[in-house]
């Protein structure tokens, strides 16, 4: 008897042990897990019944204009700063040109030797010219050979002919300065249209490259900006020309931005803007759709910053 009534207390023990353990577990369970919190900023509302979200950049609405130089060399002169407002052929920055302008003295020198050239030339062609005249009035009273007529017009077309080959040395010499002046002007970097200088990575001293990491200087028209939204290829047969769309800041979703559907660029391509998204794939490739966007008049914002870009599209 005494045996079953301590076998029986034994797992009555048992029992409440584990139901010990567990009640135990569940409240300090309770105490790691932490309290919903109200998120600091409220989601952004979704616009559309159906929508295609993206990630989008901010661009210039003519697109950045990344600035090269065709030859590389040291940069002599910057002419432009930051928020710099520019005008079509306006000077941006000097590569050194010592070099090409030593040459133009040189070759200057030659087209003043060949222009000396064809002053002895023509004085020629004036002195057989002359001599011919002369022997040709002679030659209506026999005072001269026929001989000597001969010789006088040879001459004459001897003299005519070097002066053409002197006029030739003058035009060639003309055309290397030309085409000096051509160089050395191509080294001073011009703006192809006008706009706002965003960047100017480039300093006095500095040398230039032809392929550089990093664009020389980059110009855009900010007066009206763009977004280059990244659609996942997975999204992007719901993409549709003229579909609606609106971006938000991020961080600042209050801020909503309506889009003008510009074009889309009907080629895939990996994707080079990450957000650093745990959910986001190095090997992501996307379709690039362009939206023109009138800059909020009470928050500013920057080419290059970031935007969430919802689009309307049709349910899969």
């Amino acid at each position: 008897m005494f045996s079953k009534l301590f076998r029986y207390a034994t797992i009555l023990g048992a029992i409440a042990g584990i139901a010990a353990m567990v009640v135990v577990m569940r409240r300090q369970g309770d105490k790691e897990l932490p309290q919903a919190a109200v998120p600091p900023v409220p989601p952004a509302a979704k616009p559309f019944a159906h929508a295609v979200a993206a990630t989008g950049i901010l661009e210039a609405l003519s697109e950045n204009v990344a600035i090269g130089v065709p030859a590389p060399g040291l940069v002599m002169e910057v002419m432009v700063k930051v928020n710099d407002t520019i005008e079509s052929g306006q000077p941006l920055f000097r590569i050194d040109d010592r070099e090409l302008q030593a040459e133009k003295i040189n070759q200057q020198a030659l087209l003043e030797v060949a222009r000396a050239e064809l002053a002895v030339k023509e004085a020629f062609v004036e002195k057989a010219k002359r001599q011919l005249v002369r022997l040709e009035s002679l030659g209506e009273s026999q005072a001269i050979s026929l001989e000597q007529l001969d010789a006088a017009r040879d001459d004459m077309a001897i003299a005519e002919a070097q002066l053409a080959a002197a006029r030739a040395q003058v035009s060639a010499a003309e055309a290397a300065v030309r085409r000096l002046d051509t160089l050395i002007g191509r080294l001073t970097m011009h703006a192809p249209r006008a706009g706002t200088v965003l960047q100017v990575n480039i300093r006095a001293g500095e040398y230039a490259a032809t392929s550089p990491k990093v664009p020389a200087l980059v110009i855009g028209d900010t007066g009206r900006l763009q977004v280059r939204a990244d659609i996942d290829e997975q999204n992007a047969t719901r993409i549709r020309p003229g579909q609606k769309a609106v971006a938000t800041l991020k961080g600042d979703p209050r801020v909503s931005m309506p889009l003008e559907y510009i074009r889309v660029e009907p080629y895939i391509i990996p994707k080079v803007s990450l957000t650093g998204a745990s959910t986001e794939r190095v090997d992501t490739r996307v379709l690039q759709v362009m939206f023109a966007l009138q800059k909020p008049a009470d928050t500013p914002v920057y080419v290059g910053q970031q935007v969430d870009v919802l689009i309307e599209a049709p349910e899969r």
